[in-house]
C-alpha cells in the first residue's frame, strides 16, 4: 500500500503530481507559487536528495529550539502507521497548515508521499480554513488554530466536515474539549515530540471511545523511569529508549495520562504543584488566555504566580481552588509569551515575571 523507496517517490500537491525533477523547476519560477508552497518545495528538495537522514528541531517549549538529525526510514515508518491508523487511501485530500520548520508539518508531508495522499498546504495562520471551501480526509491543527476556527460558522463547518481532525503540540482545555465532542468525525488529541517523529500514542477526543487516557500506537512500550517520567520504547520510529521530561500515570489497560512536565513542578512550602494539572482545573474557570508560573520567596521557597492577559475575578481562585494552590500573585501582561509552535514560553514567561 505504502511507497517506501524515497528515490521513486512522487507527491501530489493540489491535484498535481510532482517529481524530484519537478520540484527543481518549480523553485526557479518561484514567482509562480506563495511563500509557502516555496517552504514545502526545500522541504521535498531535501527529502529527495542522497541523505538517508534529515535536520528537524524540537518544539523549544523547555527552551531553544534545538536542531537533531533523524533518519528517513523512521520519518517514512510514522508516516505509515498513521495513515494506516486512520485508513487514508490515495488521492485523499489532506491540509498542511502547520509550520515545515517542526516536525508536525514536516510528517503531514512525509504521509502525502508514502501514502499517495493529495496535500494542499495552506500557510500557517490562527484560521486555517478562512480560505478554502474544500472538505479534506485528514488535517492536522494546534489547539489556537482549532479554538480560532471555531470562532466563524464557515470555518466551523469545514472543521465538522474534515474526515479526521488530528490535535496536537499543546494542551486542549476542558472548554475545548466540550466543543469538539459532538462533532460528527473522529477528532484524536496526540501525543508525541520531535524525538518521535511525531506522536506515539493517540486519545479520541469525541465519540463512544472518548477517553482522557492516551493509547499507545502499535509497536510502543511504555515504562515509568524512577522519577515517574514516561520512558518510550518505539523501535519503528526511534533507535534507543527515549527518556522523557513527561510525568505520568500507567494503567493496567496499557492507556496513559500525562501529568506534565516534571520541570514544571513548583514546590511551594514543601508541597509540590504541578504547573499543567492546575493550569487544567484553572481553565474551567478563567476564559481568558493565561499561564501558571513562579517566583522565588524567602518564606515558601517559591510562590505561585499566575499570569493572565486581562483581569479576572481574583475571588474566584479560592472558591474553585484548595489553600495551597492559589497563587500568591496574579499579573496582567500585554501577551502570554508562545514559542514559534505555540506552546507557553515558560522560561521567558519566568523571566518577564522576576520583574514583576
Amino acid at each position: 500500500m505504502f511507497q517506501t523507496d524515497i528515490n521513486k517517490q512522487t507527491i501530489l500537491i493540489e491535484g498535481v503530481t510532482f517529481s524530484p525533477g519537478d520540484i527543481s523547476v518549480a523553485l526557479h519560477s518561484s514567482k509562480n507559487y506563495s511563500d509557502f508552497h516555496l517552504e514545502l518545495f526545500r522541504f521535498l528538495q531535501n527529502w529527495f536528495d542522497a541523505s538517508e537522514v534529515m535536520i528537524i528541531h524540537t518544539s523549544g517549549s523547555t527552551g531553544k529550539p534545538k536542531s537533531m538529525m533523524v533518519q528517513k526510514k523512521f520519518m517514512m515508518q510514522s508516516a505509515c502507521i498513521t495513515c494506516d491508523y486512520f485508513g487514508l487511501k490515495p488521492l485523499d485530500k489532506i491540509l498542511l497548515c502547520m509550520p515545515l520548520s517542526f516536525i508536525a508539518g514536516k510528517m503531514m508531508v512525509v504521509r502525502a508521499l508514502v501514502a499517495g495522499l493529495d496535500i494542499y498546504p495552506m500557510s500557517p495562520t490562527g484560521h486555517p480554513l478562512k480560505k478554502t471551501s474544500l472538505d479534506f480526509k485528514f488535517a492536522s491543527m494546534v489547539p489556537l488554530q482549532i479554538f480560532n476556527s471555531l470562532q466563524k460558522p464557515a470555518e466551523t463547518k469545514r472543521l465538522q466536515d474534515t474526515g479526521v481532525l488530528l490535535i496536537g503540540g499543546g494542551v486542549i482545555n476542558p472548554a475545548l474539549e466540550e466543543a469538539l465532542k459532538d462533532f460528527p468525525n473522529p477528532v484524536y488529541a496526540s501525543y508525541g515530540m520531535a524525538e518521535t517523529v511525531s506522536h506515539i500514542a493517540l486519545r479520541r477526543i469525541n465519540g463512544s471511545t472518548a477517553s482522557l487516557n492516551f493509547t499507545p500506537l502499535p509497536s510502543v512500550k511504555l515504562t515509568l523511569s524512577e522519577e515517574g517520567t514516561l520512558v518510550i520504547e518505539a523501535p519503528l520510529v526511534c533507535e534507543r529508549l527515549l527518556y522523557t521530561n513527561d510525568t505520568a500515570e500507567l494503567y493496567s489497560d496499557g492507556t496513559f495520562r500525562i501529568l506534565g512536565r516534571k520541570d514544571n513542578v513548583i514546590n511551594t512550602g514543601g508541597l509540590k504543584i504541578q504547573t499543567e494539572t492546575l493550569e487544567a482545573t484553572l481553565s474551567t474557570f478563567i476564559h481568558v488566555p493565561f499561564a501558571v508560573s513562579s517566583q522565588p520567596d524567602a518564606k515558601f521557597g517559591e510562590i505561585i504566580v499566575l499570569a493572565v492577559e486581562q483581569a479576572i475575578d481574583e475571588t474566584q481562585l479560592a472558591v474553585h481552588l484548595p489553600a495551597y494552590q492559589i497563587p500568591k500573585k496574579v499579573v496582567v501582561l500585554q501577551a502570554i509569551p508562545r514559542t514559534e509552535s505555540g506552546k507557553i514560553d515558560r522560561i521567558t514567561l519566568k523571566r518577564v515575571l522576576q520583574n514583576a
